[in-house]
């Protein structure tokens, strides 16, 4: 470091990571979530079910065109360089901010504005989990860059004498398309109105460009509204009743703090700790207000966790939180307080090469290990394409698995044939292929990772279902899982309540 500077550090670290992402992407099948997704892509429609439809049309030029795993991947890829990069500039607007605001103080007690980028940059790094965002394209991957471009604007807000129509046109398309990624972005829309509430002698309701911005941000989510009103709401309902999830407990809520922690990394809470105690001493109002664009997604989630969570949630909140660890890890770095930062960077990137080596090689499988998540990206390719071929040869109305995250990666590998889910819960199979018809026979897959008995009996049944064969999944001379294929007749459907 003592011979390039930190920006170049960072550039060279983020180029060294995309390298990595890339040779995964094409390492590795689809996981359920990013089968799901490329299904919105061979589906396109205004909406779906479980989320907006960004994540789908995004996809789309590529989907079109190919199936590779390893191509459609580049969009996350690209999308996690831009967030990164963006992550850097947002540490330098903050840095300019501060230093401009109070000079006579932070020219000697700030470090470099570049030293602050690097250090946000190498948090996100060194993180876990956002690497496998990078990899597999979820709504998470796009909300992230966008959160960082809405943060981007509310800093020039603090920092300029009035916004342009320009500006606030591209507020109002970042709103938008923050609302098309996911409907957690009204959690970025509210720390967006924080900072300019912390701002009380800028005049902005009575702007035309603040209408204009709400006006573009409304038109681009209409499709979403549109389609809901169309639906009978049934993506927000559904929305509101998986983020509620169970009965609430505080035991959750500790785990889901765990789980962000070693999501994560400490890095990030030792920088965003250090930029509490030495840097958050004046201009404080703007300061947490821009916070807030952690603060809140984070305090909405850990209260939901209660109830049950996915813990990569959160992960735009620790992107728009990077910055500020940044700025606060280069102000420990240059307290010479350094070794704690080394063994956090070198601890987390070994765990993250850790999971990488275990991706590759199929993970651990042993009997003190009741499964192997790494199992689930292996397999579903030859499975499915074993699935189509027995699909024609028993003449049957399609495939039929027994709970939504085993159909993604059937309907995608064994496309065209529809994929019908034989449960009670209406998701988005039941608007893609509606429901099983009435004596119909079907092809159903069983995987040794998610194991159900064959539904005969009962009021949503099969007559009869007929062992055909197994199928094991290799890798590395060892057996990572099976498919097992049931020829299943004559379909009963008796009207039990879905």
């Amino acid at each position: 470091m003592r011979h390039q500077s930190p920006s170049s550090w960072a550039a060279l670290s983020i180029c060294i990571a995309a390298l990595v992402h890339f040779a995964l992407g094409f390492s590795v099948e689809f996981s359920v979530d990013e089968a799901h997704y490329a299904l919105y892509a061979k589906h396109l429609a205004w909406s779906y079910f479980d989320h907006p439809p960004l994540v789908g049309w995004i996809q789309w030029p590529l989907v079109s065109l190919t199936s590779s795993e390893g191509i459609i991947r580049l969009i996350p890829e690209l999308l996690w360089v831009l967030s990164a990069f963006l992550v850097y500039r947002v540490t330098l607007e903050i840095h300019c901010l501060m230093q401009g605001r109070n000079a006579g103080y932070l020219t000697t007690a700030l470090p470099s504005a570049s030293l602050c980028g690097f250090m946000a940059v190498l948090t996100i790094i060194a993180a876990p989990l956002p690497h496998v965002l990078a990899i597999g394209l979820l709504p998470d991957t796009l909300l992230a860059p966008l959160s960082l471009g809405l943060m981007l604007m509310a800093l020039r807000w603090t920092r300029k004498d009035h916004f342009s129509l320009a500006d606030w046109v591209i507020t109002g398309l970042l709103l938008g398309l923050a609302g098309l990624s996911k409907y957690t972005a009204a959690f970025t829309a509210f720390a967006l109105l924080l900072v300019f509430l912390a701002s009380p002698k800028k005049v902005w309701i009575t702007k035309a460009g603040f209408w204009i911005a709400a006006g573009i941000a409304l038109i681009l989510i209409s499709p979403v509204l549109y389609w809901n009103w169309l639906n009978d709401w049934i993506s927000l309902r559904y929305q509101i009743a998986h983020g509620s999830g169970g009965t609430w407990a505080w035991r959750r809520v500790a785990a889901f703090v765990g789980i962000q922690i070693a999501c994560f990394g400490p890095l990030l809470l030792l920088g965003a700790f250090s930029f509490l105690k030495n840097c958050l001493r004046t201009q404080r109002l703007i300061l947490i207000a821009l916070l807030s664009f952690f603060a809140i997604p984070f305090t909405i989630f850990a209260a939901l966790s209660g109830g049950g969570s996915l813990p990569h949630w959160t992960t735009p909140a620790w992107f728009c939180l990077a910055p500020f660890a940044g700025i606060g890890l280069a102000k420990v770095w240059a307290m010479q307080h350094r070794l704690a930062i080394r063994l956090l960077v070198i601890g987390q990137l070994l765990i993250c090469l850790l999971g990488f080596g275990l991706v590759l090689t199929g993970g651990i499988s042993s009997a003190a290990m009741k499964s192997n998540p790494i199992a689930d990206l292996y397999g579903w390719k030859l499975a499915g394409q074993r699935a189509a071929e027995l699909a024609q040869t028993s003449k049957v109305n399609g495939i039929a698995v027994q709970n939504w995250t085993l159909g993604s990666r059937a309907a995608w590998y064994a496309s065209p044939l529809p994929v019908f889910v034989l449960d009670q819960r209406q998701d988005q199979f039941d608007l893609w292929f509606g429901q099983l018809p009435t004596g119909a026979s079907v092809l159903l897959i069983n995987w040794s990772g998610m194991t159900f008995k064959p539904p005969i009996g009962g009021n949503l049944a099969f007559e009869q279902c007929e062992p055909l064969e197994s199928l094991d999944i290799i890798r590395f001379g060892r057996v990572l899982s099976t498919f097992e294929y049931s020829l299943c007749r004559n379909w009963q459907d008796t009207g039990a309540v879905r």
